[in-house]
């Protein structure tokens, strides 16, 4: 089994949970924020869902502040955010950070396992980042908020998408149904 499915968690309202409260489900883990330009993609991770969760796909939310502060609140009003602006009933979890010297073993894991993401082919948001000196020192760092990890029914990590590859694009969407059919 899968060595993510052991790594502690906390979901947003401080109970202990890990990825193996999921196991046997697809699973799609999402760095997010709430002052974010992608912030609406919230929506498109809400669909993509409810569309799925029934065929067994999970999404996990986790928020951090790793990007320009776009996610400076606290986890009670994180999810009243989620809850009140976008419907959120996915499950979300507790702040933690997705990179530099306080990475959460999450998503070291998850690094780790996939060192680049999937890019937009139309994106300009690294090119956008680097410009303004916020780009991540490497490919293997999550370049920005809504960075997606699919996550396999066995707990492998088998696709990383770029922040700007929305929920909807045929790559995720294709991606989560070929996974889904397994």
């Amino acid at each position: 089994m899968s060595e993510l499915y052991d790594i502690p968690l906390n979901r947003i309202d401080g109970t202990a949970a890990n990825l193996g409260d999921y196991r046997g489900n697809v699973v799609m883990i999402v760095n997010v924020a709430s002052k974010c330009g992608l912030t609406p993609q919230y929506a498109g991770l809400q669909k993509l869902y409810s569309e799925n969760k029934d065929a067994g796909l999970v999404v996990l939310g986790f928020p951090a502040n790793n990007y320009a502060g776009q996610e400076p609140g606290t986890n009670e009003e994180i999810e009243e955010f989620c809850s009140t602006s976008y419907n959120v009933d996915f499950p979300m979890f507790e702040k933690l950070s997705t990179r530099g010297d306080d990475q959460h073993p999450l998503y070291t894991a998850l690094t780790n396992a996939i060192p680049a993401a999937t890019p937009n082919p139309e994106g300009q948001l690294r090119a956008t980042l680097e410009k303004h000196g916020l780009g991540p020192k490497t490919d293997q760092e999550v370049m920005w908020n809504f960075e997606k990890f699919l996550v396999n029914r066995e707990g492998k990590v088998v696709r990383r998408f770029a922040p700007d590859v929305a929920p909807d694009n045929p790559l995720v969407t294709e991606a989560v149904a070929a996974e889904l059919a397994k």
